[in-house]
Protein backbone atom coordinates (compact mmCIF):
# COMPACT_ATOMS: atom_id res chain seq x y z
CA UNK A 1 0.00 0.00 0.00
CA UNK A 2 1.18 3.52 -0.72
CA UNK A 3 -0.22 6.98 -0.04
CA UNK A 4 0.56 10.33 -1.68
CA UNK A 5 -0.09 13.70 -0.02
CA UNK A 6 0.12 17.13 -1.66
CA UNK A 7 1.23 19.95 0.67
CA UNK A 8 1.30 23.69 -0.06
CA UNK A 9 4.23 26.03 0.46
CA UNK A 10 3.90 28.54 3.27
CA UNK A 11 4.95 32.10 4.05
CA UNK A 12 5.66 32.66 7.74
CA UNK A 13 5.93 35.76 9.96
CA UNK A 14 4.39 38.26 7.47
CA UNK A 15 6.05 41.21 9.15
CA UNK A 16 5.03 41.46 12.81
CA UNK A 17 3.90 37.85 13.32
CA UNK A 18 7.26 36.29 14.15
CA UNK A 19 6.77 32.54 14.77
CA UNK A 20 2.98 32.91 14.98
CA UNK A 21 1.61 34.01 11.57
CA UNK A 22 1.67 31.93 8.41
CA UNK A 23 -0.23 31.51 5.18
CA UNK A 24 -0.40 28.78 2.55
CA UNK A 25 0.32 29.51 -1.12
CA UNK A 26 -0.30 27.44 -4.28
CA UNK A 27 3.15 25.89 -4.73
CA UNK A 28 3.31 22.24 -3.71
CA UNK A 29 5.39 19.27 -2.64
CA UNK A 30 3.97 15.79 -3.05
CA UNK A 31 5.12 13.13 -0.59
CA UNK A 32 4.54 9.44 -1.28
CA UNK A 33 5.15 6.72 1.31
CA UNK A 34 5.03 3.04 0.43
CA UNK A 35 5.47 0.07 2.73
CA UNK A 36 7.95 -2.26 1.05
CA UNK A 37 7.77 -6.03 1.42
CA UNK A 38 11.49 -6.79 1.49
CA UNK A 39 12.63 -7.26 5.11
CA UNK A 40 15.76 -5.48 6.25
CA UNK A 41 15.71 -2.81 3.54
CA UNK A 42 15.09 -0.02 6.05
CA UNK A 43 14.13 3.42 4.86
CA UNK A 44 14.68 4.58 1.29
CA UNK A 45 14.23 8.30 0.51
CA UNK A 46 14.19 9.67 -3.03
CA UNK A 47 13.87 13.30 -4.09
CA UNK A 48 12.46 14.25 -7.48
CA UNK A 49 12.86 17.97 -8.03
CA UNK A 50 12.05 20.31 -10.90
CA UNK A 51 15.19 21.94 -12.29
CA UNK A 52 13.66 25.42 -12.06
CA UNK A 53 13.20 25.24 -8.29
CA UNK A 54 16.29 23.39 -7.13
CA UNK A 55 19.81 22.26 -7.96
CA UNK A 56 22.46 19.90 -6.60
CA UNK A 57 23.48 22.39 -3.91
CA UNK A 58 19.99 22.86 -2.56
CA UNK A 59 19.37 19.11 -2.53
CA UNK A 60 22.07 18.88 0.13
CA UNK A 61 19.50 20.36 2.53
CA UNK A 62 17.55 17.06 2.37
CA UNK A 63 19.28 14.12 4.12
CA UNK A 64 18.29 10.88 2.43
CA UNK A 65 18.55 8.49 5.35
CA UNK A 66 17.13 8.07 8.84
CA UNK A 67 18.50 11.49 9.79
CA UNK A 68 16.00 13.12 7.45
CA UNK A 69 13.38 15.30 9.11
CA UNK A 70 10.66 13.41 7.23
CA UNK A 71 11.79 10.13 8.73
CA UNK A 72 12.01 11.69 12.20
CA UNK A 73 8.43 12.89 11.87
CA UNK A 74 7.19 9.50 10.67
CA UNK A 75 9.08 7.74 13.48
CA UNK A 76 7.48 10.03 16.10
CA UNK A 77 4.04 9.18 14.73
CA UNK A 78 4.71 5.43 14.81
CA UNK A 79 6.20 5.67 18.30
CA UNK A 80 3.14 7.58 19.55
CA UNK A 81 1.05 4.45 18.97
CA UNK A 82 3.70 2.05 20.28
CA UNK A 83 5.10 0.97 16.92
CA UNK A 84 8.32 1.37 14.97
CA UNK A 85 8.40 2.20 11.27
CA UNK A 86 8.55 -0.80 9.00
CA UNK A 87 10.54 -0.82 5.77
CA UNK A 88 9.44 2.34 3.96
CA UNK A 89 10.06 3.91 0.59
CA UNK A 90 9.58 7.68 0.73
CA UNK A 91 9.47 9.78 -2.42
CA UNK A 92 9.53 13.57 -2.28
CA UNK A 93 8.40 15.34 -5.45
CA UNK A 94 9.68 18.83 -4.73
CA UNK A 95 8.14 21.81 -6.48
CA UNK A 96 8.65 24.25 -3.58
CA UNK A 97 11.97 26.09 -3.91
CA UNK A 98 14.38 24.91 -1.22
CA UNK A 99 16.16 27.26 1.21
CA UNK A 100 14.05 30.21 0.04
CA UNK A 101 11.87 30.86 3.10
CA UNK A 102 8.82 29.07 1.66
CA UNK A 103 8.32 26.28 4.16
CA UNK A 104 9.80 23.47 2.05
CA UNK A 105 10.88 21.53 5.15
CA UNK A 106 7.47 21.97 6.78
CA UNK A 107 5.81 20.65 3.62
CA UNK A 108 8.03 17.56 3.71
CA UNK A 109 7.31 16.95 7.40
CA UNK A 110 3.55 17.44 7.03
CA UNK A 111 3.36 15.29 3.89
CA UNK A 112 5.25 12.47 5.56
CA UNK A 113 3.08 12.63 8.68
CA UNK A 114 -0.23 12.60 6.81
CA UNK A 115 0.86 9.81 4.48
CA UNK A 116 2.12 7.66 7.36
CA UNK A 117 -1.02 8.37 9.37
CA UNK A 118 -3.12 7.15 6.45
CA UNK A 119 -1.03 3.98 6.15
CA UNK A 120 -1.59 3.32 9.85
CA UNK A 121 -5.36 3.72 9.62
CA UNK A 122 -5.52 7.34 10.84
CA UNK A 123 -4.75 6.88 14.56
CA UNK A 124 -3.69 10.54 14.91
CA UNK A 125 -6.22 13.39 14.77
CA UNK A 126 -5.45 16.92 13.56
CA UNK A 127 -4.32 18.04 17.02
CA UNK A 128 -1.79 15.21 17.27
CA UNK A 129 -0.47 15.82 13.76
CA UNK A 130 -0.04 19.54 14.48
CA UNK A 131 1.88 18.77 17.68
CA UNK A 132 4.22 16.28 16.03
CA UNK A 133 4.85 18.53 13.02
CA UNK A 134 5.65 21.46 15.32
CA UNK A 135 7.93 19.34 17.49
CA UNK A 136 9.97 18.44 14.42
CA UNK A 137 9.83 21.92 12.87
CA UNK A 138 10.42 23.81 16.11
CA UNK A 139 7.58 26.33 15.68
CA UNK A 140 4.06 26.21 14.24
CA UNK A 141 3.96 29.14 11.80
CA UNK A 142 4.80 27.00 8.74
CA UNK A 143 3.48 23.63 9.88
CA UNK A 144 -0.02 24.83 10.78
CA UNK A 145 -0.98 26.49 7.46
CA UNK A 146 0.63 23.56 5.62
CA UNK A 147 -1.86 21.26 7.35
CA UNK A 148 -4.99 23.44 7.50
CA UNK A 149 -4.44 26.01 4.70
CA UNK A 150 -5.34 29.68 4.63
CA UNK A 151 -3.96 32.52 6.76
CA UNK A 152 -3.41 31.27 10.28
CA UNK A 153 -2.61 32.76 13.69
CA UNK A 154 -1.05 30.00 15.76
CA UNK A 155 0.81 29.30 19.00
CA UNK A 156 2.38 26.41 20.88
CA UNK A 157 0.99 25.87 24.38
CA UNK A 158 2.95 24.68 27.41
CA UNK A 159 1.72 21.10 26.98
CA UNK A 160 2.89 21.00 23.35
CA UNK A 161 -0.59 21.39 21.88
CA UNK A 162 -1.24 23.89 19.08
CA UNK A 163 -3.87 26.61 19.19
CA UNK A 164 -4.77 28.22 15.88
CA UNK A 165 -7.42 30.38 14.26
CA UNK A 166 -7.89 31.05 10.57
CA UNK A 167 -8.07 34.72 9.63
CA UNK A 168 -9.89 36.27 6.65
CA UNK A 169 -7.97 37.76 3.71
CA UNK A 170 -9.57 40.56 1.64
CA UNK A 171 -9.87 39.69 -2.06
CA UNK A 172 -8.76 43.25 -2.86
CA UNK A 173 -5.26 42.58 -1.51
CA UNK A 174 -2.80 40.84 -3.84
CA UNK A 175 0.30 38.81 -3.01
CA UNK A 176 3.42 39.19 -5.15
CA UNK A 177 6.06 36.67 -4.15
CA UNK A 178 9.67 37.39 -5.13
CA UNK A 179 11.94 34.31 -5.12
CA UNK A 180 15.57 35.28 -5.78
CA UNK A 181 18.27 32.93 -7.05
CA UNK A 182 20.15 33.24 -3.75
CA UNK A 183 19.60 30.70 -0.98
CA UNK A 184 19.45 31.15 2.77
CA UNK A 185 19.37 28.28 5.24
CA UNK A 186 16.97 28.79 8.15
CA UNK A 187 19.75 27.97 10.62
CA UNK A 188 21.85 30.86 9.34
CA UNK A 189 18.90 33.26 9.32
CA UNK A 190 18.04 32.27 12.90
CA UNK A 191 21.62 32.68 14.07
CA UNK A 192 21.60 36.46 13.55
CA UNK A 193 18.61 37.00 15.85
CA UNK A 194 19.38 38.27 19.36
CA UNK A 195 18.54 36.20 22.43
CA UNK A 196 16.83 39.25 23.95
CA UNK A 197 15.17 42.32 22.47
CA UNK A 198 14.40 45.76 23.97
CA UNK A 199 10.99 46.00 25.65
CA UNK A 200 10.12 48.86 23.28
CA UNK A 201 10.59 46.58 20.26
CA UNK A 202 8.41 43.87 21.84
CA UNK A 203 5.68 46.45 22.51
CA UNK A 204 5.99 47.75 18.95
CA UNK A 205 5.34 44.28 17.53
CA UNK A 206 2.46 43.61 19.91
CA UNK A 207 0.84 46.82 18.68
CA UNK A 208 1.40 45.83 15.05
CA UNK A 209 -0.09 42.37 15.56
CA UNK A 210 -3.25 43.91 17.02
CA UNK A 211 -3.42 46.30 14.07
CA UNK A 212 -2.88 43.41 11.65
CA UNK A 213 -5.82 41.37 12.92
CA UNK A 214 -8.16 44.38 13.02
CA UNK A 215 -7.10 45.55 9.56
CA UNK A 216 -7.95 42.12 8.12
CA UNK A 217 -11.45 42.14 9.57
CA UNK A 218 -12.17 45.73 8.56
CA UNK A 219 -10.25 45.72 5.24
CA UNK A 220 -8.49 48.86 6.43
CA UNK A 221 -5.71 49.65 3.92
CA UNK A 222 -4.12 52.42 5.97
CA UNK A 223 -4.06 50.39 9.17
CA UNK A 224 -2.48 47.44 7.36
CA UNK A 225 0.28 49.74 6.09
CA UNK A 226 1.15 50.45 9.72
CA UNK A 227 0.69 46.83 10.76
CA UNK A 228 3.14 45.30 8.27
CA UNK A 229 6.17 46.53 10.16
CA UNK A 230 8.51 44.62 12.42
CA UNK A 231 11.35 45.14 14.90
CA UNK A 232 11.90 41.56 16.09
CA UNK A 233 13.46 39.79 13.11
CA UNK A 234 13.57 41.72 9.82
CA UNK A 235 16.10 44.40 10.90
CA UNK A 236 18.56 41.66 11.91
CA UNK A 237 18.02 39.63 8.73
CA UNK A 238 18.18 42.58 6.34
CA UNK A 239 21.82 41.96 5.42
CA UNK A 240 21.05 38.31 4.58
CA UNK A 241 18.16 39.20 2.25
CA UNK A 242 19.66 41.67 -0.25
CA UNK A 243 16.39 42.65 -1.94
CA UNK A 244 14.30 43.44 1.12
CA UNK A 245 15.58 46.87 2.17
CA UNK A 246 15.80 48.16 -1.41
CA UNK A 247 12.26 46.97 -2.22
CA UNK A 248 10.94 48.64 0.93
CA UNK A 249 12.54 51.91 -0.12
CA UNK A 250 11.39 51.74 -3.75
CA UNK A 251 7.79 50.83 -2.89
CA UNK A 252 7.13 52.92 0.23
CA UNK A 253 5.63 55.85 -1.70
CA UNK A 254 3.36 53.69 -3.88
CA UNK A 255 -0.19 54.28 -2.66
CA UNK A 256 -1.40 50.82 -3.66
CA UNK A 257 1.37 48.99 -1.77
CA UNK A 258 0.43 47.95 1.77
CA UNK A 259 3.76 46.48 2.75
CA UNK A 260 6.92 44.56 1.89
CA UNK A 261 7.97 41.72 4.20
CA UNK A 262 10.44 38.88 4.39
CA UNK A 263 8.99 35.45 3.60
CA UNK A 264 9.81 33.28 6.58
CA UNK A 265 13.56 33.26 7.18
CA UNK A 266 14.16 34.61 3.66
CA UNK A 267 15.59 35.36 1.20
CA UNK A 268 12.20 35.43 -0.61
CA UNK A 269 10.17 38.61 -0.19
CA UNK A 270 6.41 39.12 -0.17
CA UNK A 271 4.85 42.35 -1.44
CA UNK A 272 1.22 42.99 -0.44
CA UNK A 273 -0.70 45.49 -2.54
CA UNK A 274 -4.12 46.42 -3.82
CA UNK A 275 -5.20 45.14 -7.23
CA UNK A 276 -5.19 48.55 -8.85
CA UNK A 277 -1.86 49.66 -10.32
CA UNK A 278 -0.46 46.12 -10.04
CA UNK A 279 1.56 46.33 -13.27
CA UNK A 280 3.40 49.42 -12.08
CA UNK A 281 4.19 47.71 -8.79
CA UNK A 282 5.51 44.64 -10.61
CA UNK A 283 7.70 46.81 -12.84
CA UNK A 284 9.23 48.49 -9.78
CA UNK A 285 9.86 45.07 -8.25
CA UNK A 286 11.57 43.81 -11.44
CA UNK A 287 13.68 46.94 -11.78
CA UNK A 288 14.79 46.70 -8.15
CA UNK A 289 16.08 43.16 -8.53
CA UNK A 290 17.70 43.99 -11.87
CA UNK A 291 19.57 46.88 -10.24
CA UNK A 292 20.88 44.40 -7.68
CA UNK A 293 21.95 41.99 -10.47
CA UNK A 294 19.92 39.22 -8.88
CA UNK A 295 17.70 36.97 -10.95
CA UNK A 296 14.26 36.56 -9.42
CA UNK A 297 11.04 34.71 -10.13
CA UNK A 298 7.83 36.64 -9.51
CA UNK A 299 4.53 34.99 -8.65
CA UNK A 300 1.17 36.72 -8.30
CA UNK A 301 -1.00 34.30 -6.40
CA UNK A 302 -3.93 33.94 -4.02
CA UNK A 303 -3.76 32.38 -0.59
CA UNK A 304 -4.24 28.61 -0.79
CA UNK A 305 -7.27 27.95 1.41
CA UNK A 306 -6.76 24.18 1.40
CA UNK A 307 -3.99 22.58 3.41
CA UNK A 308 -2.44 19.18 2.80
CA UNK A 309 -4.65 16.73 0.93
CA UNK A 310 -4.38 13.04 0.12
CA UNK A 311 -4.16 12.71 -3.65
CA UNK A 312 -3.83 8.91 -3.99
CA UNK A 313 -3.79 5.68 -2.04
Amino acid sequence: MKVSVRVPATVANIGPGFDCLGLAIPLYNTITIEETVLPGTGVEINVLANEDVTDELSLEHIPMDENSIIYKAVELLYNSIGQSPSELKITIHSEIPIAKGLGSSAAVVVGGLLAANQLLGCPADEAALLSIATEVEGHPDNATPAIVGGLVLTSTEEDGSITYRKLPWPEEWVLTLCVPETELATEISRSVLPAEVPIGDAVFNAQRMAMFVHALHTKDDNLMKLALKDKLHQPYRMKLAPGLEKLMQNLKHEESVLGTVLSGAGPSVLVISKKNNLEKVKNIIRDTWNDLNIRVQLYNMPIEQNGAIIVSE
